[in-house]
């Protein structure tokens, strides 16, 4: 297997190496797909992803024991990312969200109202999109979620002038059905969490309290490091 510094394309590994060699590649190279190559031919043979190890882990891990961790909830576990988050105002323009996606090298953006700030806001020091909401009112709450497939159809759509239209209205005009924005809570379990993920098909869940106040991000890496690798004492995250 080859590990490569962050973001390079040259990581791959062979057909030869463990699902566990395979989901410490992807977490620690910081990217979304591996290929599995012949290691004599160097011919592609698959592209393993967050996605397909996840679901593949969730249909056959029913075959063995249930392990005490899964039972635990995400708070206690500490799994997500709860500081310095990317968001993105729904009034700001999508020229505002492409720069976030490429200064935070991030594939999904929170789309929150301006509704003021909440408790948590300055707790989790917010990257906004667009200034700053300010006031005494309820907090700025999840109302969608903008992720670079939204960009991919932008593209498809030959929409490019009209990058100034707003977020939340570009949300309001789609005509696919992409990744839609799910949650989960603290007191959840892992286990309910991984199922949820499963299930839905999506990349990640959106950590909110119970007025839907942003709190959190639950990535795929995020549930396959703690699945995968936090049991046996490797931080790919923090490598």
């Amino acid at each position: 297997m080859q590990v490569s510094p962050p973001g390079c394309p040259q990581a791959h590994c062979s057909h030869l190496r463990s699902l566990f060699e395979a989901v410490y590649a992807l977490i620690k190279n910081r990217i979304h797909r591996l290929p599995v190559l012949d290691p004599v031919s160097g011919t592609v043979l698959h592209i393993l992803t967050h996605k397909r190890l996840l679901k593949f882990l969730h249909i056959f891990g029913t075959l063995l024991p249930r392990p005490s961790f899964l039972y635990r909830t995400i708070q206690d576990l500490g799994i997500g990312t709860f500081r310095d988050l990317a968001v993105v105002l729904e009034t700001a323009p999508i020229l505002t969200a492409l720069d976030i996606f490429v200064d935070r090298r991030v594939s999904a953006l929170p789309v929150v109202n301006e509704y003021g700030t909440h408790p948590q806001d300055e707790r989790l020091g917010l990257g906004w999109g667009l200034g700053e909401p300010s006031g005494e009112s309820v907090g700025s709450q999840v109302v969608g979620l903008y992720s670079r497939f939204d960009v991919i159809h932008l593209a498809a759509q030959q929409t490019y002038n009209h990058l100034d239209m707003s977020v939340g209205e570009a949300l309001r005009q789609r005509t696919l059905c992409l990744e839609g924005v799910l949650s989960c809570q603290p007191h959840e379990s892992l286990g309910e969490v991984i199922d949820r993920i499963a299930r839905e098909q999506v990349h990640r869940l959106v950590l909110v309290d119970e007025t839907q106040h942003l709190l959190g991000v639950v990535s795929l890496s995020d549930i396959l490091q703690a699945l995968v690798l936090s049991p046996a004492g490797i931080d790919a995250l923090g490598a």
